[in-house]
């Protein structure tokens, strides 16, 4: 571990969340409590938002859509310059894994709350990732790269069905279509290229074998600028409908401490092998007790607050003093499992049909407060979820000595939360929580399908 008293300190006074909703909540308040000014950017639609209100100061992006405010790198960057801020959380999804926005943070003269710009860029390409993870004997699934006049069917055929088509650049289940036989190819491949378009201006597939029955069970690890890395143990996200997580947990209920140590040992030498800093995650499918490497994602996760809640740290401020310089001040033995997490994430949208966004105001929010779940949310009563953005209103997280009781706890709090004005999926999170084969463990990718 290196020298404490060797290190330099900056500590960060004025901090820019270049994002919105819950996630810009959350790191505001962290920030708070560390005694850090904060900064809000919004899109037209977000004037008056919740995680605005909440920031000491605000500035405009002047525009209505993704791609004409928190994706548009030169309009963060000036607000950057206005605001005075000197360090820049870039939160999830936007540019929180774009190394060229990370690299332009860092030359202005600010610190980016994150992995290095070469991390995020070794990663940001699914394939190279996959070339990477490899030479630290990780083991992956075949893929193949789309290119341009590439013979779909051959490409598929020499995978093996089923095969999952995914963007390179992609994320939050966006870009990805599973595909079971040759008919079913083409039309995949020419929706996956242009959500992907669409969502990450990069259009570049590949083919991945896909495992039917397999769980989605991925490595927090977390490394500091002075050579220490630890892994922060397992989360499972099996649960999901159009391959995006609504139910997440930690640990796996399919993971033993055998597995556990074999799982955080590979993850955290393929960290090693990119030089990692800050928090990120590294993404397996499980079947039986082999695991395949999925991709690494160099940020913070939507589903942070479980494994906050097992092991006591708060993965924000971890964050925040990774980037003022400091070290760890832990390794992998002082850290320890306590009890069970479960987060569900209620978003507008109606599960009777397909689970399709629901945008609207939320007239009623009125959080549980008896139970003690935690509550992550974007919104108050009268807040508008926007078609423009993604429509989940919040994270709920029940924390219980074992999973049967942090099941039950989440259930309660969902349950007694008012949430009125628009569809969402809250009725049927309680149902899946309290389904036989979700108490007894017995999930897999495949279950929501």
């Amino acid at each position: 571990m290196a020298d404490v008293s060797e290190m330099k300190i900056e500590p960060i006074r004025r901090l820019l969340i270049a994002n919105r909703g819950e996630i810009a909540r959350r790191v505001i308040r962290t920030a708070h409590e560390m005694g850090i000014a904060t900064v809000a950017v919004y899109a037209d639609g977000d004037v008056g938002a919740p995680f605005v209100l909440d920031a000491d100061s605000a500035i405009a992006l002047d525009g209505k859509t993704s791609a004409e405010t928190y994706l548009d790198i030169a309009k963060v960057l000036s607000a950057c310059r206005r605001s005075g801020a000197d360090a820049v959380h870039p939160g999830y999804g936007f540019l929180s894994e774009n190394a060229a926005f990370a690299k332009a943070v860092i030359d202005a003269g600010m610190r980016w709350v994150g992995p290095s710009p070469d991390a995020i860029g070794q990663m940001g390409d699914k394939l190279a990732a996959k070339r990477l993870i490899q030479e630290a004997e990780v083991p992956t699934l075949p893929a193949i790269e789309l290119s341009a006049g590439e013979d779909l069917e051959a490409a598929a055929e020499q995978i093996g069905y089923p095969v999952l088509v995914k963007a390179s650049a992609g994320g939050g289940g966006r870009g990805m279509r599973v595909v079971e036989a040759p008919d079913e190819l083409p039309a995949a491949v020419e929706g996956a290229r242009r959500e992907a378009a669409a969502a990450f201006g990069d259009d570049t597939l590949f083919l991945e074998r896909w495992l039917t029955a397999a769980r989605h069970v991925e490595i927090q690890i977390l490394g500091d600028n002075h050579g220490n890395l630890v892994h922060l143990f397992e989360r499972e996200c099996s649960i999901q409908r159009r391959h995006q997580k609504i139910i997440e947990e930690a640990p796996s209920p399919a993971v033993d401490d055998e597995l556990r140590a074999v799982m955080g040992e590979a993850a955290v030498s393929a960290a090693r092998r990119m030089g990692y800093s800050s928090a990120g995650t590294v993404e397996f499918l499980l079947a039986g007790r082999e695991f395949f490497f999925l991709e690494v994602n160099t940020r913070l996760q939507v589903e942070h607050p479980v494994t906050e809640a097992i092991t006591g740290l708060d993965l924000v401020r971890e964050q925040l003093r990774i980037a003022e310089g400091e070290a760890l001040g832990y390794g992998q033995d002082d850290l320890a499992i306590n009890g069970h997490a479960i987060e569900a994430r209620i978003y507008a949208e109606d599960p009777s049909s397909g689970f399709l966004p629901s945008p609207g105001t939320v007239t009623v929010w009125r959080p549980a407060t008896d139970g003690g779940a935690r509550f992550d949310s974007g919104v108050e009563s009268g807040s508008e979820v926007s078609p423009e953005f993604d429509p989940m209103i919040a994270k709920v997280i029940a924390h219980a000595p074992t999973r049967r009781e942090a099941a039950a706890r989440l259930a309660r709090a969902l349950e007694r939360t008012s949430l009125q004005g628009l569809r969402h999926n809250r009725d049927f999170l309680v149902a899946t929580l309290r389904e036989p084969a979700f108490l007894a463990g017995d999930t897999t990718t495949s279950s929501l399908r």
